[in-house]
């Protein structure tokens, strides 16, 4: 982060959940990317970790009282003059507060007044996230603005298992990093450009099996799939991350569906694609696999002689889902990486490709010389059915995922069902 500047001003909420201790991983790197944090908990939050190891970590007094230093207002000031807040973990109670304008403490007071936008990491056992009133609860404060992060499935409290862990606080960090960085599509008082729609995003590498320790594959990392999801998320969407072959941790909020062949990643977005608002192929699939896979390990042969592989094509998955489209009115966005030929330049063939796959939009990768694979950062060029064209400069993975997913918003349809799952 640029040292000119007044640095962000946070606020972190942390509510009485066993996860508590998590929110310590996400005040160190908000400290440690610049921003300057202030630490809310409640009192029961300060049962599970106590008031010097949150001062020790901000450099800030805390406190969880509205009559600690009454003369400076608190109650009222640090959400006035926060740049976002965040709460992690949001226990079932501090969501139903919220929800009902409750103001028993500064942390709900601080939501009250808060002018900026608002993230809520839930975490909870199963039975207690998933009970009616908290799901309405959860809409609620959904169609207010706040942005409630779906919770991830996993161990929780004792030897129960399911939806309700709080989400990887390095997750956490990059959605709300997301979120400040892009305030005004969260601002309270209405929900944010993708609150209400289902999108699914493809992400990653298939690979094609040829005996039980050899593949097809290719150098796709995932990354740009990953910043699509974590940006969708960051802006109010149901996300179904499709992820073929990946070594990233899943994105908060997020349902990832992991898969490995091509075969396999059709039959997950074919899945997906049926109540999606958008689907954004950025997975990179094989074209080819074996006609046929050997059960055992291909051996090299004495005489030097390689053996002989037979491939056929596989399905065309962003043309299917463009020409058959289940949901309608849907968005299909696909990804072409291309190098240049000497039947035309990049942009040639990605329009050449465009109109051969019949989705709206195509995002144009310069790969040369394995430019973009692996990479943090990415440009392209946005090329609509429309006959348009956006140039996206060198930047983020997650600024561009933020510039397809405007080029998205300005294509669907006026209005879509809210969830509330």
């Amino acid at each position: 982060m640029s040292s000119a500047g007044p640095r962000p001003r946070v606020v972190l909420g942390v509510s009485g959940g066993i996860a508590a201790y998590k929110a310590c991983e996400l005040l160190r790197r908000f400290t440690e990317s610049g921003h300057d944090v202030t630490v809310v908990p409640t009192a029961a939050a300060l049962e599970f970790v106590g008031a010097p190891t949150w001062a020790a970590l901000s450099g800030k007094p805390v406190s969880a009282e509205v009559w600690t230093g009454v003369h400076e207002v608190p109650h009222v000031r640090l959400g006035q003059t926060a740049d976002l807040v965040v709460v992690a973990p949001a226990t079932a109670d501090l969501l139903a507060k919220a929800a009902h304008g409750l103001a028993d403490d500064l942390l709900t007071n601080t939501l009250l007044t808060a002018r900026c936008p608002v993230v809520l990491a839930p975490a909870m056992h199963t039975e207690m996230w998933e009970h009616p009133a908290t799901t309405a609860n959860v809409a609620t404060l959904r169609s207010r603005g706040v942005l409630v992060i779906e919770p991830a499935e996993g161990r929780l409290t004792g030897a129960d298992t399911g939806k309700g862990r709080l989400p990887d606080p390095e997750e956490i960090f990059e959605v709300a990093r997301d979120v400040l960085g892009r305030s005004t599509s969260a601002t309270p008082g209405g929900p944010a450009d993708l609150a209400g729609r289902h999108v699914v995003v493809s992400a990653g590498g298939t690979r094609e099996r040829l005996d039980p320790v050899r593949f097809l594959g290719n150098r796709s990392s995932g990354r740009q799939g990953y910043a699509l999801a974590r940006a969708a998320a960051a802006r109010g969407a149901e996300v179904t991350l499709v992820a073929a072959n990946v070594a990233l941790t899943d994105p908060a909020g997020v349902k990832v569906v992991h898969v490995e062949s091509t075969a396999e990643l059709r039959d997950a977005v074919l899945s997906a694609a049926a109540t999606a608002d958008a689907v954004v192929m950025a997975a990179a699939p094989a074209d080819f696999r074996p006609t046929a896979q050997s059960e055992t390990k291909i051996k090299k042969a004495d005489d030097g002689s390689a053996p002989s592989i037979t491939l056929q094509q596989n399905p065309d998955i962003l043309k299917e889902i463009s020409t058959h489209r289940v949901h309608p009115g849907a968005v299909i966005v696909g990804f072409a990486a291309e190098t240049g030929d000497a039947t035309g330049s990049v942009l040639d063939l990605a329009r050449a490709k465009l109109a051969r796959k019949g989705c709206d939009l195509l995002v144009v990768n310069d790969v040369s010389g394995g430019a973009v694979f692996g990479s943090t950062d990415n440009e392209a060029v946005i090329l609509g059915a429309d006959g348009s064209a956006v140039d996206v400069p060198h930047g983020s993975k997650s600024a561009l995922a933020h510039l397809i997913w405007d080029q998205v918003v300005a294509r669907l349809a006026p209005s879509s069902p809210q969830y509330t799952s």
